[in-house]
């Protein structure tokens, strides 16, 4: 069984990928970086989530001699030509702040019509290998961005996103539905036959 390190500190993202390669009949062990405290985290000095994603996954599969797993995401606003993009935790100018960042894109927003409120949350998501070998893979969720926030489920940016075809915003769904949906969802779906093909 090949150990998998994923980049991240959070729980549920980790329960997440290991539940879809679990699903997908992939025995690898994933860790998250937790069982790694002396790496240090990485600067995500890229200019798209895919740069950032790589750069983390390359620098852990380095630092560990495993195969690493990291991914990048962020709300992209159509109006905004996509912003805030891949500084979407850092929006409002303090990194993870998440009602600053969430009040300052409403005040952006405020007189944009509903039609106009299109936005989608993207993710992309790398695998790199310790000999230098990369994949990455996206997922989008597409929908309208509300003039005010709703639901107390999620993070971020989901108390404003409402999905395509629903009638509530991703904060209003249970994790379980959020998940089915998400980018992150999705690209961590994708990355199954890529894990698949690198790793057996």
């Amino acid at each position: 069984m090949t150990r998998l390190i994923l980049a991240t500190r959070n729980a549920g993202k980790i329960t997440e990928l290991r539940a879809i390669l679990a699903d997908a009949g992939l025995p690898h062990e994933l860790v998250g970086t937790d069982a790694y405290p002396e790496i240090p985290d990485v600067k995500e000095t890229g200019v798209t989530f895919a740069e950032n994603a790589l750069l983390k996954a390359h620098a852990l599969a380095q630092a560990t001699g495993l195969p690493a797993v990291a991914d990048d995401s962020g709300l992209c606003v159509d109006v905004l030509g996509g912003a805030p993009g891949i500084f979407s935790a850092r929006w409002a100018g303090r990194h993870g702040d998440d009602q600053a960042n969430l009040d300052l894109l409403l005040a952006q927003l405020s007189d944009i019509a509903e039609e106009h409120r299109g936005a989608h949350f993207a993710c992309a998501a790398a695998l790199a290998l310790p000999d230098g070998t990369e994949r990455v893979v996206e997922g989008q969720l597409s929908g309208v961005l509300r003039h005010a926030p709703a639901g107390t489920n999620g993070f971020g940016y989901d108390p404003i996103l409402q999905p395509n075809g629903e009638s509530r915003t991703c904060a209003e769904l249970t994790p379980a539905e959020k998940n089915a949906i998400s980018h992150r969802g999705k690209a961590f779906r994708a990355l199954v036959p890529v894990v698949r093909e690198l790793l057996g």
